[in-house]
């Protein structure tokens, strides 16, 4: 670990060089990519750099204890030293989370469908409770939203909702969102004051770029029709919807969020390059067992991920076991200390299975 830190923090140095130099400054393309690179080194650097100046601190404080010391001063120093022992294996521990592969979409912004499942209206409702909960929690992190598509029934909420979180890091915290929510509340039709148990599904894609997925126009069939609002009813009379069938894999992706056919088309194709990618990398983490095994869950739409039970104010996330009795904070968008929990459990199972 030591050489990789160490050929780490030379080519830190070297791109350090290299943006300051004038030659690379004329060239914005190429500044902006070392940039970047840097950038991703830096934590790393930093964290080597405290790694050097605490084993130095260890190794000065164990040459104070081989001299004649007086019981003070010894005393002292020996506990300095217990700290920084005790710091040093804090730093290592960080330090191996660092060097851990970077999943390649980690800093790519996502696609996210919600979908009512089980329950009906009351599905649908706590559709729309998760899509105000993911649109907070973007806002929160400096991350833009656009609606893609939605179907909105006349008791409110979705039967379904897609829609694009865009920013930096999207993609590392909320593919651990990816499966089915189950809610537990008295819904307001119910005059008994009985608990029903509804479920949403929710479903987190990278948004693919065209140079990541490269579709074939002659694969596609494009259907058009008219858009139609909650309820059914048409909205408008031209065929402004699209819908677009991806034959060699039978995917389909509709929107008519737009008034403009060629901006449906476009919403479209994003959603279908994210789907595309998603079968692609499904198959091939099904050919990689062991990588599936460094997963938090498997990722997999039929799994029951989270519940959300209203009586007691609490959420619970079944993979990893973790009770929070903050409901109202978590539907505004305070979903940190769930995702820093799975995302701390899935390093966790990484560094054994790198062990």
């Amino acid at each position: 670990m030591l050489d990789k830190l160490q050929a780490i923090e030379d080519r830190h140095t070297e791109l350090e060089n290299l943006i300051s130099d004038p030659s690379v400054l004329a060239n914005m393309v190429e500044w902006q990519k070392h940039t970047k690179a840097h950038s991703k080194l830096t934590p790393i650097v930093a964290k080597f750099r405290e790694q050097k100046e605490v084993n130095q601190g260890i190794a000065d404080a164990l040459e104070m204890l081989g001299e004649k010391l007086e019981n003070d001063f010894r005393q002292m120093v020996t506990a300095e030293l217990s700290e920084l022992k005790a710091k040093a294996e804090i730093i290592n521990e960080e330090l191996r989370i660092l060097l851990l592969p970077k999943d390649p979409n980690d800093e790519k912004s996502v696609i996210v469908e919600i979908r009512g499942g089980a329950g009906g209206d009351e599905a649908a409702l706590f559709a729309g409770d998760l899509f105000r909960m993911y649109t907070r929690y973007a806002d929160d992190h400096g991350w833009r939203t656009e609606l893609l598509d939605a179907n909105a029934p006349d008791s409110g909420g979705f039967k379904e909702v897609v829609f694009v979180i865009d920013g930096d890091g999207a993609y590392s915290r909320l593919k651990y969102e990816s499966g089915v929510h189950r809610v537990q509340r008295v819904p307001t039709t119910e005059s008994s004051g009985r608990i029903h148990t509804s479920t949403v599904t929710v479903a987190v894609l990278v948004e693919a770029e065209e140079v990541d997925v490269v579709i074939n126009q002659n694969d596609l069939r494009i259907d058009t029709y008219c858009a139609s609002g909650a309820g059914g009813q048409h909205v408008n009379k031209t065929e402004s919807a699209v819908r677009i069938v991806h034959l060699p894999t039978g995917i389909v992706v509709q929107c008519q969020d737009e008034k403009s056919q060629m901006k449906n088309k476009d919403k479209c194709m994003r959603v279908l390059r994210s789907k595309v990618l998603e079968m692609a990398q499904e198959a091939q983490q099904a050919e990689q067992a062991e990588e599936r095994k460094s997963q938090v869950g498997t990722g997999d739409r039929s799994e029951r991920i989270r519940t959300y039970n209203f009586p007691q104010g609490r959420v619970t996330d079944h993979r990893i076991g973790l009770t929070l009795h903050k409901l109202d904070f978590v539907l505004n968008g305070d979903l940190d200390e769930i995702i820093n929990a799975l995302i701390a459990t899935n390093q966790s199972k990484r560094m054994q299975q790198v062990d």
